[in-house]
């Protein structure tokens, strides 16, 4: 899989995408946009906020959200490349 790096701003603030060349489809970061309609301060707080989420989904037995997400490497802001939920346009709306 070839994947592309890139950054998209939404109303000031930063969204990291990939684009999957085999699957010719764009993937956004879960916790960028979770940050951006939560209005998160902080990465930190988006990916609290996205965390518990999750675990109130799987406890409701309604995980097919997290079902469509995937998990790739993006480049985190210290520069390292650390698993991030993902998920495809269709998925994000």
């Amino acid at each position: 899989m070839a994947i592309h790096d890139l950054v998209k701003i939404f109303d000031a603030s930063k969204i990291r995408v990939v684009w999957d060349d085999v699957e010719e489809k764009y993937y956004f970061s879960v916790v960028d946009v979770v940050g951006v309609l939560t209005e998160q301060q902080t990465t930190r707080n988006a990916t609290i906020y996205w965390a518990v989420v999750k675990k109130r989904l799987k406890e409701e037995g309604a995980d097919e959200l997290i079902t469509n997400c995937k998990q790739l490497k993006l480049v985190a802001s210290d520069g390292k490349r650390r698993g991030t939920d993902v998920a495809d346009l269709e998925g994000v709306l």
